[in-house]
């Protein structure tokens, strides 16, 4: 039966129906395109959780890791982990993405740089959501095909979760995407967990292990492929360009109040480091039990296969699947945001909600079959992922740059823009005469080269206009609650939500611990207060604390049963 038996294909079934039932029961709740892409920002903390964690968990993370760690040893964690520093950031980045009330990353750069940049920032990301669709299929792909020892190969697998996330997407957009990534998160966590024990039975525990394997195995620092530089590298690029991940406009953005969003975006991620650590021990202990794999990203996939019993593969295989599927029909929607607001929309301002509505479903499944040819195109999950990071990296120095500077300009994202990319092609391995040089050694010079020429770019030319900075800042600087500033000092609005405000707040917000951090960075000096930054500060505070216990727990981890 394909590599299965009867009863997993029976647990696949069962979770697949369901799934894509929900999805269809979902199409009730959408009615205009800002229901379609954000679903009325009306999520709470809970479901943005839930999305945050689904959204970013999907296959092609435990195939790279776990295969990396198969390899290298516990450093292989950072093809994952690489965020981990970045993650109590996205407490004060989220509220940001709230405030500016916006619906793309690309209306922000729209909105504080120009219509043109904003449509250079779709084609973006674009060609982002299609990698990353692809990218994720193909790990997914690979996974099925080890666990069913080849009885469904990478194609067919591919062919039949595209057809299955596509049915789901194009009727529920994002509020299906919430609803299936919260059902994904329970199982991905509890699933990604149960193979530790059935390996630790199987290898006779963790002393045996230990016995088995070089301790360099149990590093975190690897003497090759994932050194300390990489990791330095891979980090600081990681958080200059996760900003400008366009999903994130959802992740950091849809939830109902700001609290939502924050919690959501930073908690969701701190689960999935949680769960990294599984998928790295997972790699270790493959390397113990099943030496001498050729492909080392079918690593994840042959411990499903060999150590769950019937039943538990079906519902492993199942819940992989739905949740790459859950991850593409949000990608899905967010790229038919970016076609329908910076290309459709401008073209033919007249049409209705309706109307629009139904060209976001639409133009959604391009995304999808320039996904699919590069799922059945990418030569591994590994090198997908060095695409993403570099490409993001070049406009996430323009998003910096444009909240913590009010001298950014267009010309300075342009000049950063022609300057990293430059950087990449001299030095990467993308034509006969470039230098080949290591992924990490290109960071070094693309991130400070873009940076530069951004700051000189933006001071020999024209500031942009005081009336489009002013709108920019003033979203900005308005919290959730007090939209009635808005209105009184002719700001636009894209896309309200429900405005609830805090509860038990005290007027004016920005006084009373909500005023941000980033914004105001240059000239944090003047006036600073504690109680005007306490909740910035105090949830900084307790994310950075999250990190250095995760660390303290994967250390503590790894000794175990070491001599």
């Amino acid at each position: 039966m394909f590599g299965l038996s009867l009863i997993d294909w029976m647990v696949i079934t069962i979770y697949f129906i369901g799934l894509t039932g929900v999805g269809i029961a979902c199409m009730r709740a959408v009615k205009t395109t800002g229901d379609y892409f954000m679903g009325g920002r009306g999520f709470g903390r809970l479901l943005m959780i839930g999305h945050a964690f689904g959204t970013g968990t999907h296959t092609d993370q435990p195939v790279a890791v776990t295969g990396a760690c198969y390899q290298i040893g516990l450093a292989g964690i950072w093809y994952q982990w690489l965020w981990m520093f970045s993650t109590p950031f996205y407490w004060l980045i989220s509220p940001i993405y709230r405030r500016l009330r916006y619906v793309t990353i690309g209306e922000f750069f729209s909105k504080r740089y120009g219509e043109g940049l904003g449509a250079i920032y779709a084609v973006m990301g674009l060609v982002y959501f299609a990698l990353s669709i692809g990218l994720m299929l193909k790990g997914t792909a690979v996974t099925i095909d080890a666990i069913s020892g080849g009885g469904i190969p990478s194609t067919t697998a591919v062919l039949i979760m595209t057809v299955l996330f596509v049915v789901y997407s194009i009727a529920g957009g994002i509020v299906a995407a919430v609803v299936t990534d919260f059902i994904q998160g329970i199982f991905i966590l509890i699933l990604s967990l149960l193979l530790i024990p059935f390996a630790l039975g199987s290898a006779g525990g963790m002393t045996k292990i230990h016995q088995g394997l070089d301790p360099s195995m149990f590093s975190f620092v690897a003497p090759v492929e994932v050194t300390l530089f990489f990791i330095t590298m891979v980090v600081v690029n990681g958080l200059v360009g996760i900003v400008v991940m366009p999903h994130h406009a959802a992740i950091g953005g849809a939830g109902k109040t700001e609290m939502a969003c924050r919690t959501g975006w930073t908690y969701g991620n701190f689960l999935k480091r949680f769960v990294t650590l599984a998928w790295a021990f997972t790699g270790v202990f493959a390397a113990f039990l099943f030496p001498g794999l050729v492909d080392r990203e079918e690593a994840f996939g042959v411990m499903v296969r060999e150590l769950l019993p019937a039943g538990l593969v079906g519902l492993m295989l199942a819940s992989m699947a739905a949740a790459v599927m859950s991850t593409c029909d949000s990608f899905m929607v967010g790229g038919a945001a970016l076609f329908n607001r910076h290309f459709y929309r401008p073209m033919r301002p007249d049409r209705s909600e309706t109307h629009y509505l139904s060209v976001a479903r639409w133009a959604s499944l391009l995304v999808v079959v320039l996904g699919v040819v590069i799922a059945l195109t990418l030569p591994s999950v590994v090198k997908g992922l060095t695409y993403i990071w570099k490409i993001t990296a070049f406009f996430g120095i323009g998003f910096w740059m444009a909240v913590v500077w009010k001298r950014a300009n267009r010309w300075g994202v342009v000049a950063s823009l022609v300057v990293a990319t430059g950087c990449v092609v001299v030095t990467g391995d993308y034509t006969p005469w470039s230098l080949n040089w290591s992924l990490p050694a290109q960071i070094a010079l693309y991130l400070p080269a873009g940076f530069l020429a951004f700051i000189i770019g933006a001071l020999v030319t024209r500031p942009e206009d005081p009336e489009r900075l002013r709108q920019f800042y003033t979203l900005i600087d308005t919290p959730v609650g007090e939209e009635a500033r808005l209105k009184a000092e002719g700001v636009e609005v894209v896309l309200e939500g429900a405005n609830d405000p805090p509860k038990g707040a005290r007027f004016p917000l920005q006084e009373n611990g909500h005023r941000l951090i980033l914004p105001n960075l240059l000239s944090i000096a003047k006036g600073f207060s504690f109680k005007r930054y306490r909740i910035d500060i105090l949830g900084f505070a307790g994310a950075t604390g999250v990190v250095a216990g995760m660390f303290l727990l994967g250390y503590l981890t790894s000794r175990i049963g070491a001599i």
